[in-house]
């Protein structure tokens, strides 16, 4: 069983994640570490103590960064997740407090307490994970994987979801995503290449909310909001699982096609939050901002039917691919 922490901004697409790794007999999460992004850190924070309560997820939660590095605040994107961050159905009860409030230093000592041996699945902005690299440089060579859902690299004409070249989680954080890119950090971009090729359609989602199952049936309420803001930019058949597909990543990796090469992100500019990755063709460029820097994995492409039977069939609790 692989011990992961998940560092998110729930967020229907990261409850939807939160409970599939709950529900895997593959992973065990250790820690849940909140950012800003879907919602304010106070939302999200809370949204997290909530999940976690409410589906008996026995992991404490520390509360992470309420802004970027640059410490600029941007509209929230309630159009996606509504004002509650979880689709305005107000399905979850109230709870207690987080247990920390300081999710870098929850990462710093957990990856040092468990060298090797913990994985983080990042759903949001990198900010968490830039300030624990600050605190403690080492932590990169002792974590065992850094599974981030974010980017765009443009493998069959995929682009930007916020500009034409930039997905939300790296942009909302650029200066942050590029620390985790030059760390040194064993680093896995699952990207909008993969991600919007997984489409949730309406029969899944009915199946899950028929099936008389708690955390299923919430999880096809909340979609609902979800799913009229991808209908209204065109998707009608569904919606697409991000934050669920970096985690099936980890439960099944060899679902995906993959490459390998150091990664940028271009931090300012028309190109703000791009994610740049060199395929170390050999040759010599005028100004090589990726000589030195170590691989990163790039996912490419994914076999979309048995990434969302693995979903579906996890989440209703008979786990299969």
């Amino acid at each position: 069983m692989e011990k992961i922490i998940i560092d998110c901004d729930p967020g229907i697409d990261d409850a939807m994640a939160i409970l599939l790794a709950a529900r895997s007999p593959s992973l065990q999460i250790i820690g849940l570490t909140s950012v800003f992004g879907n919602a304010a850190i106070e939302t999200t924070t809370d949204n997290a103590v909530r999940l976690r309560d409410m589906f008996e997820i026995e992991a404490p939660v520390h509360v992470g960064a309420r802004l970027p590095l640059s410490m600029t605040e941007d509209p929230l994107p309630t159009f996606v997740h509504g004002k509650d961050g979880l689709g305005d159905t107000r399905k979850l009860p109230s709870v207690g407090d987080p247990d920390g409030d300081s999710a870098a230093n929850f990462i710093v000592e957990t990856i040092n307490a468990n060298p090797h041996q913990v994985s983080i699945v990042a759903l949001g902005r990198l900010t968490n994970l830039a300030n624990a690299l600050a605190l403690d440089p080492g932590i990169a060579a002792l974590t065992k994987q850094t599974v981030v859902m974010g980017g765009a690299f443009g493998f069959d004409q995929i682009r930007g979801n916020v500009t034409p070249c930039a997905e939300a989680n790296i942009y909302g954080d650029p200066d942050a995503a590029d620390q985790v890119c030059v760390s040194g950090w064993n680093t896995v971009f699952v990207g909008l290449d993969v991600t919007m090729k997984c489409i949730f359609d309406h029969q899944r989602l009915n199946r899950l909310r028929d099936s008389g199952d708690a955390a299923c049936e919430f999880i096809a309420d909340i979609s609902r909001f979800y799913q009229s803001f991808y209908n209204s930019i065109g998707y009608r058949k569904g919606f697409p699982v991000h934050d669920a597909s970096a985690m099936a990543y980890l439960i099944e990796p060899t679902f995906f096609k993959v490459a390998s090469g150091p990664v940028r992100v271009a931090t300012s500019g028309i190109a703000k939050g791009a994610t740049i990755w060199s395929r170390q063709t050999g040759r010599d460029y005028a100004e090589d901002h990726w000589k030195g820097v170590a691989e990163s994995t790039v996912c490419c492409d994914v076999v979309t039917d048995r990434l969302l039977n693995l979903v579906e069939s996890t989440l209703l609790g008979n786990p299969k691919s």
